[in-house]
């Protein structure tokens, strides 16, 4: 399928499936959507909750859909300024090209230009292993189709970045938010652009408990899921 870089409306560039018209990244802005929906509401919205009981454990991210290592980057550089350490989990069923990692204007729009080692070994770093990208921050991507994921109970936050809807609706079904669900901790969160009824009841009928908030720029709103804490009986 034909892939194309674009530059949204930011500055930030994405890439663009014209077969599709679909964008891996929000065309209103790609960083500006990274931002809003996955730092803003998911990783600082864990690090206020206080989900890592103790002060310097590891926060564990799932991505779903690694795609261009954007918000991979952005969760490193704002955990680097936070110093919290982070175990990070990309997966992604067709990781992009190297020559499309080249057009990828992401190091100069963040103006980390002396840090553009970090993105780097970002896509550098070999699938199925985990790799220390720098002191506090380790990596592992894994090639597979997000109904394969089996990991239990193992994440405090998911990203999930998915294709919308519209082009793949197999990847807002209950079958895979359970999937989402099982992965996550006890008081884990799930944060997506999303906001279509239809995917807030998916995740609402396998557990989460889901609240809209103000979308990024271009949307008005977007979703996110917690994983209730099962109260011990006395």
């Amino acid at each position: 399928m034909k892939r194309e870089i674009i530059i949204t409306s930011d500055g930030s560039s994405t890439i663009h499936i014209p077969e599709w018209n679909e964008q891996y990244h929000s065309k209103h802005g790609a960083i500006q959507e990274a931002y809003h929906v996955f730092i803003k509401h998911g990783l600082e919205y864990v690090l206020d909750k206080s989900l890592t009981s103790t002060k310097g454990k590891n926060i564990a991210i799932l991505e779903i859909g690694f795609g261009t290592g954007l918000n991979t980057l952005i969760t490193l550089v704002e955990a680097e300024k936070k110093q919290v350490p982070i175990e990070y989990c990309g997966v992604e069923a067709y990781p992009i090209s190297d020559e499309e990692v080249k057009h990828l204007n992401y190091v100069s729009e963040l103006h980390i230009e002396e840090r553009s080692d970090l993105f780097e070994a970002i896509h550098n770093s070999s699938w199925e292993e985990k790799h220390k990208i720098q002191e506090g921050f380790s990596l592992t991507k894994q090639k597979k189709f997000f109904k394969d994921i089996t990991d239990s109970n193992l994440y405090d936050l998911i990203y999930f970045d998915a294709f919308g809807a519209r082009v793949q609706p197999e990847l807002w079904t209950e079958a895979i938010f359970s999937i989402m669900f099982n992965a996550l901790k006890e008081g884990g969160i799930l944060v997506t652009y999303a906001a279509k009824g239809s995917v807030r009841r998916a995740m609402q009928a396998v557990g989460f408990l889901v609240e809209k908030l103000p979308g990024p720029p271009g949307k008005r709103e977007m979703l996110r899921g917690e994983k209730l804490k099962v109260k011990s009986e006395k």
